[in-house]
């Protein structure tokens, strides 16, 4: 069998690992899905805990409106068990219309704690963890057909994310809540009338936290928009009840009976992201988003500009999170060597990157030379396919017999343009290691300057931490105590990327 022929084999089929068992104790357990799947060990991943020192306001956030909500009772929902969670299907015609892109609903389903564990949210906000979640996921149907072509694409889902609380009984709910006894083992479904979906949501909402992540369960592509709803809805222990003890995740089949409980996933690490958020108050002195415009001016500095300037006077754009503003420490001093390159010198390294984009942004190519990784985070046109991605990069590992490297493999190569396409909406911060990527082939005097300066940088932002943990009364910018510092915080300095074993918790 030719390579040729292996290749078109592995583009057109399913990989092997697809489809696999997974669950959320156990063997089959969260710890182990990215053996299986290796996107759920990789970058922007999801759930994520929304610490204070993470949201970013911004004003430019517009209240979420969603059309054809309110269905008509004639209309059939299909409730089922998967096995994983209850989920009632949508019809296309519901659609969130405050996105630029139309994106169409497709199901909607929970994620829940048990019977005595009444907290089972996968979002937390500062730890706090609510007695479960509802997710309703729509797709991009201005680019894609349906949910399954858009699964795996970058921009292909946004979901609508409640949390719920136990308090007063909720009539909404229980235009399907009462049916679970019809679907209480995995695979069983029954048809339910239709309703008022937008009931389902909270009062508010033109409150919610904002951010780029991924699927949370298998195979946990990171290809959604997330929108979580700030204010939670209510519904009675007994509803809460019917969701924990009535389900089980085993078919009706089998002997052995398996509860249906507890199924979210824990937090993941927050990859450099921040989280945008439409409202204000409550949060003490919280930043502000940065705009788009002086995101791109960055990042055109970091391609082709004068990276002696950039290291004197754009580390707060670049770092964020350092906390002081541009100004108030004093500028570092520009290297004796030759630091910088002349105009006629940037003007011919532009020129070399030249050609159009939709942007604006241009980058090397031509005929014979492949577009520079960081483009498609410019052509808002052009998409990342995971399942694409993923099957070649398998391909590649399996030459060398390296399978087991497609967690840390696939986290390199997606990470970089994942961060740089969220950094551009203003969702990231930027991440060191695509720093370097982008100033992969300047000047090794320049870059050596821009990392040096990166260093002293993220010095003084520890050393401020030091001191901020002797006097725990100090404030940080946001209005909250700073978190513990590691004693060596020179072995900080050098960029740790976490291994394995640290993203898979």
């Amino acid at each position: 069998m030719t390579l040729t022929l292996i290749f078109v084999i592995l583009i057109a089929c399913p990989l092997e690992f697809t489809g696999a068992k997974w669950t959320y104790n156990g063997p089959d357990g969260e710890h182990n899905w990215s053996s299986n799947y290796p996107f759920c060990g990789g970058a922007f991943q999801s759930p994520i805990d929304f610490q204070t020192q993470l949201l970013r306001y911004d004003p430019n956030l517009p209240p979420i409106q969603v059309q054809n909500y309110n269905l008509s009772t004639n209309e059939q929902l299909t409730l089922s068990n998967n096995g994983h969670s209850v989920q009632l299907s949508l019809p296309s015609q519901m659609y969130i219309s405050s996105f630029p892109q139309r994106y169409s609903a497709a199901q909607l389903h929970f994620h829940w704690g048990s019977s005595n564990l009444l907290t089972g949210s996968e979002h937390t906000v500062n730890g706090k963890r609510f007695a479960g979640e509802m997710h309703i996921v729509h797709f991009n149907s201005d680019k894609y057909p349906n949910i399954s072509m858009a699964v795996d694409k970058h921009d292909g889902l946004a979901v609508l994310g409640v949390f719920i609380e136990i308090g007063e009984f909720n009539p909404a709910f229980d235009k399907f809540f009462k049916y679970m006894n019809g679907i209480k083992y995995r695979d069983q479904k029954i048809q339910v009338a239709a309703f008022n979906i937008h009931a389902l949501l909270p009062a508010r909402l033109d409150e919610y936290y904002r951010y780029d992540g991924s699927l949370t369960t298998p195979p946990c592509y990171p290809s959604v928009l997330w929108t979580v709803f700030r204010r939670p809805v209510t519904i009675s222990r007994k509803q809460f009840m019917a969701l924990a003890t009535a389900l089980y995740a085993s078919n009706a089949q089998e002997s052995t009976t398996v509860p249906l409980h507890g199924n979210y996933r824990k937090p993941q690490i927050t990859d450099n992201r921040v989280v945008l958020v439409s409202f204000k108050d409550g949060l003490y002195g919280i930043l502000s988003a940065e705009s788009p415009f002086q995101r791109k001016q960055v990042i055109q500095k970091l391609l082709v500009g004068d990276l002696a300037d950039l290291a004197d006077e754009g580390l707060y754009q670049l770092l964020p999170k350092l906390g002081s503003q541009p100004g108030k420490d004093k500028k570092l001093k520009k290297s004796k060597k030759e630091g910088h390159w002349s105009q006629a010198t940037r003007k011919e390294q532009w020129s070399k990157n030249k050609v159009q984009s939709n942007t604006g942004y241009s980058s090397s190519v031509g005929k014979n030379t492949p577009t520079p990784w960081y483009m498609g985070a410019f052509d808002t046109a052009k998409g990342i396919c995971f399942v694409s991605l993923e099957e070649n990069v398998m391909h590649q590992l399996d030459k060398y017999h390296a399978k087991g490297l497609m967690v840390e493999a696939l986290r390199e190569v997606v990470f970089p343009e994942l961060n740089l396409r969220s950094y551009l909406h203003c969702r990231s911060d930027l991440d060191l290691q695509t720093i370097r990527k982008l100033v992969q082939g300047r000047s090794r005097d320049e870059a050596a300057e821009l990392e040096q300066s990166l260093a002293e940088a993220m010095l003084k932002k520890m050393r401020r931490q030091i001191n901020q943990h002797r006097n725990p009364n100090m404030k940080t910018t946001i209005g909250h105590p700073q978190a513990t510092v590691p004693k060596d915080f020179n072995s900080a300095l050098t960029y740790h990327r976490p291994q394995r074993a640290e993203w898979e918790d």
